[in-house]
């Protein structure tokens, strides 16, 4: 199993758990790709892999079992095991002066709800699966905070299934970061995506030698004909359709998968020619383009947010939905933003390490210094003991849920005897 615990709350992990372990006590084996710390605790063997990612990956770091594995001194996962690292809780919650006010929603299973958000700070919507926090967020606050701003009532997101939105004149923007594709061909890439392609293609075309050649910026594009190989149209790889079945891409053998001509390669910067340099890491570009304000602050956000390891021309249909998040979160950080964003999340954790989300709640965080909202629909605790704020929906799911069951500070969550996340919250507020 690929992550079963994704989108689910840690009650319902109890109960996953329960499962996996009783289809191995009737003879089976149970094999599962995890990142969920009490999954871990129960299994009976762990491989560890690493120590890094992408080109920094690919190893067995540790393996045996729980005993044997926190004990081990070059594994990253151990080291959040046994305590030696830790998500930190914030020494000081913000206080909101502003709110954003819902009243009267109504969709699915919630039912006349009404809801005041704390802008200016992190907020979290936790609540078992299926109480009803996607419809609160993507069906009922997105809609009505994107009509407001289109400020039309032949809006598409027009939507009656609210009375009253007070508060969002505070909102300048709205921007959903989630873990859908940047692309879904190989033309799209983290170069491409955060516009450094297009710097990179300007120092290629003033080099002495395009000058020389007459070459222009869009020779070292390999979307247009001219520099490009045409036998892949750029793409470095074949697609060979299957039919019923993904579609497979192999390599071109005219380029072998470097998507540009041969006279394109000959055109040289500090000795390397533009596949090379879609070839480099985030981490080596970093070094490459040092002298690049623009190129340096772009790629010095990529590595902040953990990508470091990427490259820089990896195709976009290689990228984990994890990634393509960081992705689109780097992007905004490296933005001169005018105004007051609200920015949705939706389970941003999904398929990350302990050290991933140390990663991004700390650029998650630059984002709130800023002076931006943050929106979160979050299950993984060590996010929501984070928060400035939490609204913990419920109590059950589906026709059981739709209500808040307890709101406040991850501490006064963590007090409430009706909140299933609140008894979960307890244990790592005191840890």
């Amino acid at each position: 199993m690929d992550e079963p615990s994704i989108g689910l709350h840690q009650r319902d992990n109890d109960r996953l758990i329960k499962t996996l372990k009783a289809l191995r006590d009737i003879g089976n084996t149970v094999l599962v790709v995890e990142h969920d710390e009490d999954t871990m605790r129960a299994s009976d063997y762990l491989i560890d892999m690493g120590p890094g990612a992408g080109v920094h990956g690919g190893k067995v770091v540790a393996h045996g079992t729980l005993a044997k594995i926190l004990k081990d001194k070059k594994s990253l996962t151990a080291k959040f095991l046994n305590g030696e690292n830790r998500i930190e809780i914030p020494a000081v919650r913000k206080t909101a002066t502003k709110f954003l006010k819902l009243n009267g929603a109504s969709e699915h299973n919630i039912n006349n709800l009404s809801v005041s958000i704390p802008l200016g700070g992190l907020v979290c919507v936790s609540g078992v699966s299926g109480s009803g926090k996607s419809t609160l967020i993507h069906k009922i606050l997105v809609p009505a905070v994107k009509t407001h701003l289109t400020r039309t009532h032949k809006s598409l997101y027009q939507k009656t299934n609210f009375n009253s939105l007070t508060g969002v004149d505070e909102i300048k923007t709205i921007i959903e970061l989630d873990q859908s594709p940047i692309g879904r061909t190989p033309h799209s890439n983290p170069a491409t995506y955060t516009g450094l392609f297009d710097d990179i293609r300007d120092i290629f075309a003033s080099t002495n030698e395009s000058q020389i050649r007459g070459y222009k910026t869009g020779r070292f594009s390999f979307n247009v004909k001219g520099g490009r190989c045409e036998d892949c149209e750029g793409n470095g790889v074949k697609k060979i359709e299957m039919h019923f079945l993904p579609d497979v891409y192999i390599t071109c053998t005219e380029c072998k998968g470097r998507r540009y001509n041969a006279e394109t390669l000959s055109v040289l910067y500090k000795g390397k020619n533009i596949s090379e340099v879609l070839d480099m890491s985030i981490e080596e570009g970093t070094e490459f383009f040092k002298n690049h304000t623009k190129l340096n602050r772009v790629l010095n956000t990529l590595n902040s947010v953990g990508l470091g390891y990427m490259k820089l021309g990896q195709p976009a249909t290689t990228l984990s939905g994890g990634e393509a998040q960081r992705l689109k979160l780097s992007r905004e950080l490296s933005k001169r933003t005018k105004g007051h964003c609200l920015y949705i999340l939706d389970e941003p954790t999904t398929g990350l390490h302990f050290q991933d989300i140390k990663i991004l709640l700390s650029a998650l965080q630059q984002l709130v210094e800023q002076g931006h909202t943050l929106f979160i629909i979050e299950h993984n605790l060590d996010v929501i003991k984070t928060a400035d704020w939490v609204i913990d929906l419920g109590p059950e799911g589906g026709s059981g849920g739709g209500e808040i069951v307890a709101e406040g500070t991850p501490e006064q969550v963590a007090k409430n005897p009706k909140s299933h996340t609140g008894k979960y919250l307890k244990k790592v507020l005191k840890a």
